[in-house]
């Protein structure tokens, strides 16, 4: 069965959230790079594969369900931030308005019964609650850190150990 207008239009703004996603990660690992903090650009610059990942699942899912992909406008991402635990709140809060969209389109998919859709969309429910854990786990190690020079390198330095984004879009 062929996908609703409805869907395909809420599925290809979804695809535009994931890939805006991946450009606001490429800014914050670029400014994270201008602060010489290597870890957190390697960590940004994964999570921005990562998203590339979840448009991309969304994008084949799509058509596979004979719909049309229609690309979106990204938008210039926000470049520069008071400090990392700034950065990493709008990660935060980024991530909480990107699940509050998966929900919306998972109760578009329930009341029109397009049960493949709600399928996946399971998933990308699922890995949202990991993407809200990690980073409201940063935010709060951050904060804990406060001005500490020395516990914000250890912390890049451990950031750095994060490995490459999978090829099914899972979290680090």
């Amino acid at each position: 069965m062929p996908i609703s207008d409805a869907m395909q239009k809420a599925f290809n703004e979804q695809i535009q959230k994931e890939f805006a996603s991946a450009y606001l990660y490429l800014a914050m690992s670029a400014y994270f790079e201008s602060l010489s903090l290597e870890g957190f650009a390697q960590w940004m610059k994964i999570q921005a594969q990562e998203e590339v990942l979840h448009g991309m699942k969304l994008f084949d899912h799509l058509q596979e369900r004979g719909g049309r992909v229609v690309l979106g406008e990204v938008g210039q991402p926000q470049a520069e931030f008071d400090s990392p635990l700034e950065a990493f709140e709008l990660v935060g809060s980024h991530e909480a308005m990107v699940t509050k969209s998966i929900h919306q389109l998972f109760t578009l998919a329930e009341g029109e019964r397009d049960y493949a859709s709600q399928g996946i969309l399971q998933w990308f429910s699922t890995e949202q609650v990991e993407e809200e854990d990690t980073a409201n786990r940063i935010v709060e190690r951050l904060r804990m850190i406060e001005d500490n020079k020395a516990a914000l390198f250890m912390m890049d330095n451990e950031l750095s150990a994060r490995a490459t984004a999978g090829g099914d879009g899972g979290a680090e």
